[in-house]
């Protein structure tokens, strides 16, 4: 997809060991548009996140922040699209 056509959503992940926050690139519009669709795609075995912050549910410290994060789709849990406050 052209960078034009592309926009970021910032979503949260939780596995049974991290929250994760980050970006996934979606179609403006149409086909795949929403987190759901995206998701759902029965040959997508992960999802990548941009801009990621990965902090750990245990509080044990265990945290950091990368650019890019391929994230296996079994190991998710939960996925939460989250609003940017104005």
């Amino acid at each position: 997809m052209p960078p034009g056509e592309v926009r970021l959503e910032r979503i949260v992940v939780e596995t049974d060991r991290y929250r994760v926050e980050g970006d996934v690139k979606l179609p403006q519009e149409g086909y795949r548009s929403r987190i759901s669709d995206y998701i759902n795609r029965p040959e997508q075995e992960f999802l990548t996140l941009v801009n990621v912050e990965l902090r750990s549910i245990d509080g044990s410290g265990r945290d950091w922040d990368t650019p890019v994060l391929m994230l296996a789709r079994r190991h998710i849990r939960l996925i939460v699209p989250t609003r940017e406050e104005s």
